[in-house]
């Protein structure tokens, strides 16, 4: 897995993983007209935050402390994205008018919101508790929980395998 961490083709992978993913989003929101909620923007943002790591592997790959950088950028964000995930899906299956809600803003800071920037991409008008979309039973919370897991574990076993390498030498 160490050279795999130090081929330009698996970053490149990776990036394209992610802009499928954001292909999807944008189909499902302009071409359905299925609108986003605050944690589905979240699960979007944590997504980018997966776009620039790849690229900054991809164009760091020959340098030890940006594919680094890029793992632990690729890992924090797949972790956020997961929490964000299992968040909406709990939402989702236990709906509570109180205690198990949507945010109003999504969760950007003071000094960044995207959601006024960048209202086509971030703004969140729907409803976290709302399934409007499912495939083969899965709900898109659902299945954006199978993808950040899948992000996070592969991010762990790459920054793993690559701190291990590092020890051997």
């Amino acid at each position: 897995m160490t050279n795999l961490i130090k081929s330009k083709s698996a970053w490149g992978a990776l990036f394209l993983s992610t802009l499928c993913l954001h292909l999807c989003a944008l189909y499902f929101q302009y071409g359905m007209d299925l609108q986003p909620c605050v944690k589905c923007i979240n699960q979007r943002a944590a997504l980018y935050g997966i776009s620039v790591a790849s690229l900054m592997g991809y164009l760091g790959v020959n340098h030890f402390l940006m594919r680094i950088t890029a793992i632990i950028g690729w890992l924090g964000f797949a972790v956020v994205g997961w929490i964000q995930s299992y968040q909406h899906v709990d939402t989702q299956l236990n709906p509570h008018p109180f205690f198990n809600s949507c945010e109003i803003t999504p969760f950007f800071p003071q000094w960044l919101p995207l959601h006024e920037w960048l209202p086509l991409l971030f703004a969140a008008p729907g409803d976290c508790g709302t399934i409007d979309w499912q495939f083969m039973s899965f709900s898109m919370p659902q299945w954006m929980l199978g993808f950040f897991s899948l992000y996070s574990l592969v991010a762990a076993g790459v920054l793993v395998s690559m701190l291990i390498g590092k020890l051997n030498k």
